[in-house]
């Protein structure tokens, strides 16, 4: 009896772990037409295998798409609010499209749901694209300016805010992989938009926070487990500490002092003196072309806790890009596990994410890799919840890694 007691308390999460899944704006709503995505979808030589078009159609179905998420078990929502929809031109607020938002965030609330709101998640309007995007600092001041003005009309109902989806990310598949609009791979654009980023987080989170007051605001890093290879190698060490650096330490340095670092985690990369080594043999590679290794979760979360000096790490996107479902039930338990093993290490960690809430246009790949709890038949609409969704539900109305 002593064994199950203490076997019981170690599978349980914290009191007020919060539980959610997310979801981006381009991704679900549809029509989202008049930004820097939209525009590359629909250019000739991209690498976009399909554009987004009606997508899930989420911009008019978010009331039962939120009464699921409530259904299922959850108790939080993240999702992003489109800027190009918000200010359609330079100076122009859409008042129609900020009260949308806030109906949003409202239906959230009416079901218990916590709305967790991400001011920018990949996509910028045209005329911002235009003027040079996130490499000129001008985008800055116009993105704080739209913030201050989104987060007025949304703060009474926003629980927890997001200031920029994996600024990082963005950064390196633009300039140096021409995945991202406007696919220009340069070096120095690289770098620079690095820098406009960070200081974009730095300036837009004092300004949402003046609205919000002391709800929590933070930066979402896309982050994975480097892994030097062989591990005791000097020269593969010393590059899978370049990658750190350049790719999170960057972010990770500025964000001491914030409210939650989001931590966003899919996979690990196994570097070696001469980088990149890919997947290792024998290791299962998933649709988007890396590993299953979700171990890599607990890694990273211990890692940005090691970093920024012990800054509260919110589980902001994790999960699985198959059609296996009962794999995703694996992964999702797995990393899990590791975070209850975080947990136990007294690291401080707020809650746990699930990407995505539904399958949905994932970027260049289009609708290709499944990632939702909830399938979405594109013909129809038609969402049918998986065993996953009911699975991780049950896990967060327990608050505890059950069966």
């Amino acid at each position: 009896m002593v064994g199950l007691a203490c076997g019981a308390m170690a599978d349980r999460f914290p009191d007020g772990f919060w539980w959610g899944t997310a979801t981006a704006a381009h991704q679900v709503e549809g029509n989202n037409w008049n930004n820097d995505w939209w525009a590359w979808e629909h250019q000739p030589g991209t690498p976009c295998v399909e554009p987004s078009l009606d997508a899930c159609d989420h911009y008019h179905r978010y009331p039962d798409d939120i009464a699921l998420l409530a259904a299922l078990g959850f108790d939080n929502y993240r999702f992003s609010i489109e800027w190009s929809r918000i200010e359609p031109e330079e100076g122009f607020f859409s008042k129609a499209a900020l009260d949308h938002y806030r109906r949003v965030c409202a239906t959230c609330l009416e079901h218990g749901i916590d709305p967790v709101v991400t001011f920018h998640h990949f996509t910028s309007p045209r005329w911002v694209a235009a003027d040079g995007g996130w490499t000129n600092p001008a985008t800055i001041d116009r993105f704080c300016r739209f913030a201050e003005q989104a987060s007025k009309h949304l703060g009474d109902l926003i629980t927890r805010a997001c200031t920029i989806n994996e600024p990082n990310i963005v950064a390196f598949l633009t300039y140096m992989v021409g995945a991202f609009p406007p696919g220009t791979r340069d070096k120095n654009l690289y770098k620079q938009s690095q820098e406009v980023f960070r200081d974009a987080h730095c300036r837009v989170r004092d300004v949402i926070k003046a609205a919000l007051g002391d709800k929590p605001v933070g930066l979402t890093l896309a982050m994975s487990d480097y892994q030097a290879v062989p591990p005791d190698d000097e020269q593969a060490v010393a590059m899978r500490d370049r990658y750190r650096r350049v790719s999170e330490d960057f972010y990770l340095d500025a964000v001491r002092g914030d409210d939650f670092i989001g931590v966003q985690t899919y996979s690990r990369t196994r570097v070696g003196a001469g980088g990149p080594l890919g997947p290792e043999p024998g290791v299962p590679v998933l649709p988007m072309g890396y590993e299953y290794y979700p171990e890599s979760l607990g890694a990273t979360i211990r890692r940005a806790w090691e970093v920024t000096g012990g800054v509260p790490v919110l589980v902001t996107e994790n999960g699985i890009g198959t059609d296996d479902d009962d794999q995703r039930i694996s992964y999702l338990r797995t990393a899990l596990r590791g975070v209850l093993d975080c947990l136990a290490d007294g690291i401080t960690v707020l809650g746990y994410t699930c990407w995505s809430l539904l399958d949905n246009f994932e970027w260049a790949f289009g609708y290709g890799p499944k990632f939702g709890l909830v399938a979405v038949e594109r013909s129809t609409q038609l969402r049918t919840a998986k065993p996953s969704a009911y699975w991780l539900g049950s896990v967060a109305r327990a608050n505890a890694l059950v069966d």
